[in-house]
């Protein structure tokens, strides 16, 4: 039983949410250019039309900023996968066919990009500033987890005795959640 949990620390990612494998970033590195191209691939957009459709396409859970996404098409323009032309004074952003072939190419990154943005949807309403309160607690239960499991990982019954007490707990939150104070 040990060798499921030791080593491998994705198994987790799909519960815990779309940062998960990045510890809190939202893309990877080089990620932002290919969702960039992707969406270009749609049609030309100017860049806050760009940073719209991010923060669209990931239920909220993503808010791309100017200082990410303004210098990410610049480069993609140096590297000769994007042009950029103004009009009604703003600029706007079209792919080339090297923009192309770079999307053919990274085609399996570009669907796993989308896909998690799909997931992020669910994670979106519940990620604002006011869950700094909860940050610690559910760090020291998650360590808390972690060093049960380490302790008797060959041990089924007393596995399946902290994944009770953690389902428990999250039905207890989830009926916090549902009720409404008036």
């Amino acid at each position: 039983m040990r060798e499921a949990w030791h080593g491998n620390w994705r198994w987790w990612q799909g519960d815990f949410g779309p940062w998960a494998q990045n510890w809190g970033r939202f893309f990877s590195p080089g990620e932002l250019r290919l969702a960039l191209l992707s969406l270009l691939q749609e049609g030309p957009k100017h860049g806050y039309e760009l940073m719209k459709t991010l923060q669209a396409r990931s239920g909220g859970a993503y808010r791309a900023s100017a200082g990410s996404v303004y210098p990410t098409l610049q480069q993609l323009e140096d590297e000769g996968l994007v042009t950029s032309q103004t009009s009604e004074g703003k600029r706007v952003y079209s792919i080339t066919a090297e923009g192309l072939a770079e999307l053919d190419r990274e085609a399996p990154a570009v669907r796993r990009i989308w896909q998690r943005a799909e997931g992020a949807g669910d994670w979106a309403g519940c990620m604002g500033p006011e869950i700094v309160v909860i940050a610690k607690p559910i760090g020291r239960l998650m360590k808390a987890a972690f060093r049960a499991v380490s302790a008797r990982a060959d041990d089924r019954a007393h596995l399946s005795k902290i994944q009770d007490i953690l389902e428990n707990a999250a039905e207890d939150l989830e009926r916090l959640a549902s009720v409404r104070s008036y």
